[in-house]
C-alpha cells in the first residue's frame, strides 16, 4: 500500500474514532477531553493500536488547536470586561493562585522533580478549564445566576495570569538566563498592556481589518492573522497561545461574535487533535505508578477550588447555596493544564512521568468538575437546610 494512502487511512480512523468518543461524551453529559486523551493513549506508543507516519501532521495540527482554543477564549472577553474583572477579582485571584498551585508544587518537590517540575505542575493544578466551565454553566442554565459573574471574573484573572506565566515558563524551559527570563516577562506584560490599550481605544479598527461579508474571506483573514500573531509571539519568546488570546481580546463586537461562530468547528477539530497528540506522547505504562498521586492532587485541588469560589462569592454578599455553586463550578481542569504540561514535555525539560501524572490528573478533573457542578446544589440544599425536628405530640391536659 502506498505511504500516502496509509496515512490517509490512519488519519481517517483517528478522526472517526474521535467523533464516536465525542458522541459518547455528549450522551453521558461529560466533556470529551478525557475521552480524547484516552484515544491518544490508545493510538500512541505502547497503546492498543500504535500509529506511525502521521506525527508531523498531528503535531502541527495540535499547535493550531492551541492557537484556536486561546483565540476563541479571547473572543469571549472585551478589554473592558477584562479590566473590570481584574479589579473585581484580584484578591480572590491571588488566593486562587496560592491555594491551587501549592498542591502541584508540593507533589513535584516530593517526587524530586525540582523547581522546574514544581513550576510546571503548580500551573497544571492551578488553572481551571474555561471551556468546560462555560459549557457546564450553559447546560445547567446558570449563566444568569448571581454567582456566575464571580466565577467568570476568577477565570478572567486566571487567563491574565497565564499571559505572564507562560512566557516565564517558556524562558525557564529553554534555559535562558535570568536577564533573558525577565526580558521575556517584560515583553509579555508590555504586549498585554499595548493590546488592552489598542482594544479599548482602537478595537473597531482591528475588527474592521479582519471583518468581511464573505465567509471564506473572513475565515482566511481571521485564521491567517491569528497564526501570524501566534508565530510572532513565539519568535519573541512569548507564548503563541498568549498571542492568540490577546488577538481575540482586540477583536470585539459583532466581528467577534461572527468569528466565534465561524471558527468553532475548526477549534473543535484541531483541539481534539491537540489532546490526542498529548495522549500519543504519553506512555500508558507510566500511568499506574502516577495514579495515586493524581488522586491526591484531584482530591486536594477539588477542595481548594471549592474554597476559592466560596470565599470569592461570600465577599460579593452571595448566600451559602450560591457560594457552593461558585466553588463547584471552578473545579474542572482541562485544556490549559494540558497546554502547560505539553509545553514542558516538548522541551524535554521535566521528568517523563510528569506527562503521565498530568494526563491522569486532567482525566480525573475533567470528569469530577462537571459532576461536582451538577450535584452540588442538591447536596448543598440538604447540608445547609435546617434539620427537621420531629413534631412533639401534645400531652394530655395541655
Amino acid at each position: 500500500m502506498e505511504e500516502s494512502a496509509l496515512h490517509l487511512l490512519e488519519l481517517g480512523a483517528v478522526f472517526f474514532v474521535l467523533g464516536l468518543l465525542g458522541r459518547l461524551a455528549g450522551r453521558i453529559g461529560l466533556s470529551p477531553i478525557p475521552l480524547y486523551l484516552v484515544g491518544g493513549l490508545a493510538f500512541g506508543n505502547g497503546g492498543i493500536v500504535p500509529l506511525g507516519g502521521i506525527e508531523e501532521f498531528t503535531t502541527l495540527a495540535g499547535e493550531v488547536g492551541v492557537v484556536l482554543l486561546l483565540l476563541l477564549l479571547g473572543l469571549e472577553y472585551s478589554a473592558a470586561e477584562l479590566v473590570t474583572g481584574l479589579k473585581r477579582s484580584w484578591t480572590a485571584g491571588l488566593l486562587d493562585i496560592v491555594l491551587n498551585a501549592a498542591p502541584g508544587v508540593a507533589v513535584a518537590l516530593v517526587l524530586g522533580w525540582g523547581p522546574v517540575g514544581a513550576l510546571v505542575l503548580g500551573g497544571v493544578t492551578y488553572i481551571s478549564s474555561s471551556g468546560i466551565i462555560a459549557k457546564v454553566l450553559g447546560d445547567l442554565g446558570r449563566l444568569g445566576n448571581r454567582e456566575t459573574p464571580v466565577v467568570l471574573s476568577i477565570l478572567v484573572f486566571e487567563d491574565l495570569v497565564m499571559a505572564v506565566y507562560l512566557p516565564i515558563l517558556t524562558a525557564v524551559l529553554i534555559g535562558v538566563s535570568l536577564v533573558g527570563g525577565l526580558t521575556a516577562v517584560g515583553v509579555s506584560v508590555a504586549v498585554l498592556a499595548v493590546v488592552l490599550l489598542v482594544a479599548l481605544r482602537y478595537g473597531r479598527y482591528v475588527s474592521a481589518l479582519v471583518d468581511s461579508p464573505d465567509r471564506e474571506v473572513f475565515l482566511l483573514k481571521v485564521l491567517g492573522l491569528a497564526l501570524l500573531v501566534a508565530g510572532f509571539a513565539q519568535a519573541m519568546q512569548v507564548s503563541a497561545a498568549v498571542g492568540a488570546f490577546l488577538l481575540g481580546i482586540a477583536i470585539s463586537g459583532s466581528t467577534a461574535e461572527n468569528a466565534t461562530k465561524l471558527l468553532e468547528p475548526l477549534r473543535d477539530l484541531f483541539a481534539a487533535v491537540f489532546f490526542v497528540v498529548f495522549g500519543l506522547n504519553t506512555d500508558p505504562s507510566t500511568i499506574p505508578a502516577m495514579l495515586g498521586w493524581a488522586v491526591v492532587l484531584a482530591v486536594s485541588t477539588t477542595v481548594t477550588k471549592i474554597a476559592t469560589g466560596w470565599w470569592a462569592a461570600r465577599r460579593q454578599g452571595i448566600g451559602p447555596l450560591g457560594r457552593a455553586r461558585a466553588g463547584a463550578a471552578l473545579v474542572a481542569r482541562g485544556e490549559f493544564s494540558i497546554v502547560i504540561a505539553g509545553l514542558a514535555v516538548s522541551y524535554a525539560a521535566v521528568d517523563d512521568r510528569l506527562a503521565a501524572l498530568a494526563t491522569t490528573y486532567v482525566l480525573l478533573m475533567a470528569v469530577i468538575g462537571p459532576v461536582a457542578a451538577r450535584v452540588v446544589e442538591p447536596v448543598a440544599r440538604r447540608v445547609l437546610s435546617p434539620a427537621r425536628r420531629p413534631a412533639v405530640a401534645p400531652t394530655a391536659g395541655t
